[in-house]
């Protein structure tokens, strides 16, 4: 029997179970290994990242969502912003404290990500998928496809443009499966390649 999944939007209590999850969903990610190639150093800073963009920069936005189990557990965690959505100067700046306890000495690469994500998202108004991952014990089980097609359903019910960036080349056919395709592949200086996807209006 299919266990059923609550997907509901996240506030800023579930910042820090948001940020477990996607830690560990992302612990084995290339380019999340290039940015901090220990992996016990990893296993630190990345919970720390995510709790600082996404208690800053995408849970405010209200369209970010969790995926639950019948227990309540956080299975999943889906990190948006909408349509013409920028951060603010004074939350980039609370942001930073966050980013540079997650990275340390390794900041500066991070810095180097983010600057050429920026520079290359489309200049159309477009629904902006962050970040997506699935805790370790409840990978195969459906989540991501329950937020996936939960958000998705509200983008089309506007006939909006959804986009994101898959930074691990066995997500790419995954996100095709929802309309996503490849726009184009950037490659990291001295790090792994990015694929750039774009969902069409529907």
């Amino acid at each position: 029997m299919k266990k059923t999944i609550l997907v509901r939007t996240a506030g800023q209590d579930d910042v820090e179970a948001a940020a477990r999850t996607l830690g560990e969903a992302f612990q084995d990610d290339p380019v999340m290994s290039w940015i901090l190639p220990d992996p016990q150093r990893r296993a630190v800073g990345l919970p720390r990242f995510f709790a600082a963009v996404a208690r800053h920069v995408f849970v405010p936005d209200g369209v970010s969502d969790l995926a639950l189990g019948p227990d309540g557990s956080v299975g999943g965690a889906a990190l948006w912003t909408p349509p013409n959505a920028h951060a603010s100067t004074i939350a980039e700046l609370r942001m930073m404290p966050g980013i540079w306890r997650a990275f340390g000495r390794r900041i500066l690469v991070g810095k180097k990500l983010g600057d050429l994500l920026k520079k290359n998202h489309p200049a159309e108004p477009h629904w902006y998928l962050g970040m997506i991952g699935t805790a370790t014990a409840a990978r195969g089980a459906g989540y991501g496809s329950a937020l996936l097609s939960s958000r998705l359903a509200h983008i089309d019910a506007e006939g909006g443009l959804a986009y994101l960036e898959s930074s691990n080349p066995v997500n790419v056919p995954y996100y095709e499966r929802f309309g996503f395709a490849v726009t184009r592949e950037l490659q990291l200086p001295g790090g792994p390649p990015i694929w750039l996807m774009q969902r069409a209006p529907r």
